[in-house]
């Protein structure tokens, strides 16, 4: 077995062709190679290997074929991966063993094992010396082939054959700036199953986290991190398509990853986090008021048009804020089409994977440990806090809010750590608790925004509709206004209804 470190990025085609005419900065590019790559991946009819986080595939080189398999491994930089030479250009399931198929591997399996999708690639191979690194960059231009859809193959790889992860990312940051290359962590067999699915730009949800209790707080932190990473950055697409889920999801993802870094904050050195949190919060504000005004449109405006009351005043507001939204969603796409948003994603993963980003003692307690305390102290502080909730104004009422969003994160985070069923059951019922007061507060907090908006609205308004506006703001405004005694007593009772851990 081998673990392949690896940066995957897609550059635009244009950008392909003139990559290697220019040197890159600190490194000696040795003689390329070329050749013509078939893979062909192989699952059963319902994607069990996929479902397992396990690719299969069979690749031809030449005369060579390769059987592949590769598996995912959130407890470590890279993925696993085995390699053998076969006769055949069918999987050869003799060949497993000691890889993730083993266990899987009845005759039962190779009966419903089939082609679902294949990739054919030109290669072009160039070593990179730094002083202390060897670098494989490898140029692929080809397609994805699933069924009667295909999807064009533009991008390069860089593995570290030897030596540091630094020297890796440093090249990978000349690239992006030689190219306008983005990091791109999806696998071709990630692309391929979405191809097969029809969505190749599909919308990404948080994907489950499992954490081993062996694992040491500095560990667990980098697999958490790594997860939120991909989150977030697997729907730059949709964000640039204007699909308003692929900004929530993205927004979802940096929440995760920022509520990360503020839990495990203590075992965290402050070298690269301060920026880190920065771009984080950059790119999180350049995606809030597409976010805000979709929501706005949906639950409060669209309502509003179909009132006979409001009829021209609610068309007024709507047009206007389907312009506002419309300019929301460009300002989403600028900052993700934006060579910030590139260089964040290099910085980032970047600062997660760094050993001095958890070089501190308390980085080595054992991950079971580190979060029943953190737990339980995040837990006793909230319901503390909460019975004082009715007193607090909006903006404390947000930062509560805050809060108690990042204990519902902590137990997605470190749920799996918990295999007794009496502790599974508590996490679940807190789990339920948070979730209601998150939302209570959530609404509260949107109606805070909302007003802010209706009221601009409706103090902006041009002469020949500032009547109709203001009546229909006003109803909307009044409308959410009578939502506030009742949500806040949600979140009250939620919050108290939160067992001691």
């Amino acid at each position: 077995m081998a673990v392949e470190a690896e940066l995957k990025f897609r550059v635009p085609a244009r950008n392909l062709t003139g990559l290697l005419r220019r040197r890159i900065p600190g490194a000696k590019l040795s003689e390329k190679s070329e050749r013509d790559l078939v893979s062909t991946y192989f699952d059963t009819a319902k994607h069990k290997l996929n479902q397992r986080g396990v690719t299969l595939r069979v690749r031809q080189d030449g005369k060579t074929k390769v059987q592949t398999i590769k598996s995912a491994n959130g407890a470590q930089f890279g993925r696993d991966e085995w390699e053998t030479e076969i006769k055949d250009s069918a999987p050869d399931l003799g060949k497993t063993r000691g890889t993730p198929v083993e266990a899987l591997a009845t005759r039962k399996l190779g009966r419903k094992l089939k082609p679902v999708f294949e990739t054919s690639v030109h290669r072009t191979v160039v070593p990179l010396r730094t002083r202390r690194s060897e670098i494989e960059l490898a140029i692929d231009r080809g397609q994805i082939v699933a069924g009667h859809r295909s999807s064009p193959i533009e991008e390069i790889e860089l593995e570290l054959k030897s030596g540091r992860p630094a020297d890796l990312f440093r090249i990978a940051k000349a690239l992006e700036h030689k190219s306008g290359a983005e990091l791109d962590l999806r696998s071709k067999s990630e692309r391929g199953f979405d191809l097969l699915r029809d969505s190749e730009h599909h919308i990404t949800s948080a994907e489950p986290i499992e954490l081993n209790p062996d694992l040491s707080a500095g560990e667990a932190f980098r697999v958490i991190g790594r997860a939120a990473f991909r989150h977030f950055s697997a729907n730059a697409d949709p964000v640039r398509n204007g699909e308003p889920e692929g900004i929530h999801q993205m927004r979802v993802g940096l929440r995760r990853l920022r509520a990360a870094i503020s839990l495990f904050s203590k075992i965290l050195s402050g070298a690269g986090m301060e920026r880190t949190k920065t771009e984080l919060k950059w790119l999180t504000t350049e995606l809030a008021p597409a976010r805000e005004i979709d929501v706005f449109m949906t639950e409060n405006i669209e309502p509003a048009t179909h009132d006979a009351l409001l009829r021209r005043g609610g068309k007024a507001i709507k047009q206007e804020f389907s312009e506002r939204r419309d300019e929301a969603f460009a300002r989403a796409a600028r900052a993700v089409n934006s060579q910030r948003y590139r260089t964040l994603l290099i910085d980032t993963l970047q600062w997660i994977e760094a050993k001095q980003t958890t070089a501190t003692e308390d980085a080595e307690m054992l991950i079971d440990k580190f979060a029943d305390r953190l737990l339980r102290r995040r837990v006793k502080k909230a319901r503390r806090d909460g019975r004082h909730l009715g007193d607090m104004s909006s903006r404390e009422r947000h930062k509560f809010r805050i809060r108690i969003k990042k204990i519902r994160y902590a137990v997605e985070f470190f749920e799996s750590l918990y295999g007794r069923k009496s502790k599974q059951k508590l996490l679940a019922r807190m789990s339920k608790h948070l979730k209601k007061s998150q939302d209570a507060l959530g609404s509260l907090n949107d109606f805070v925004a909302h007003r802010d908006m209706a009221i601009d609205a409706a103090l902006h308004a041009p002469r020949h509709n500032a009547r109709p506006r203001a009546f229909a703001s006003g109803f909307v405004v009044g409308r959410e206004d009578q939502m506030v005694r009742p949500l806040m007593k949600v979140a009250a009772r939620q919050v108290r209804a939160l067992a001691a851990f």
